[in-house]
């Protein structure tokens, strides 16, 4: 086989092969950017569970309720404290 021939055959074949080489190498890390995605998805989701158990718990109805009365010194209205309003302004 003259060198012609093989540097016919084999240039392209050396081209190909690095080709694939780097292919690979990019699906790799791709595939390790998605892992680390994931991961990072799982701890924010984990996050969001935390926050949404956190605000039902300070948005609980006795609890505000109670820091209203004790902190604010608050109470409901009585009868003497309430007025009522007609719609004809009488």
């Amino acid at each position: 086989m003259s060198n012609r021939a093989l540097i016919f055959v084999g240039g392209p074949l050396v081209v190909c092969s690095l080709l694939l080489v780097n292919s690979q190498y990019q699906a790799r890390r791709l595939f390790i950017e998605i892992e680390r995605a994931q991961v990072r998805k799982e701890k924010l989701e984990a996050e969001w569970d935390q926050l949404q158990y956190e605000q039902s718990a300070l948005a609980d109805h006795s609890r505000i309720d109670r820091i209203a009365r004790t902190h604010l010194a608050m109470s409901a209205p009585g009868p003497a404290r309430t007025q009522y309003l007609t719609a004809g302004g009488r």
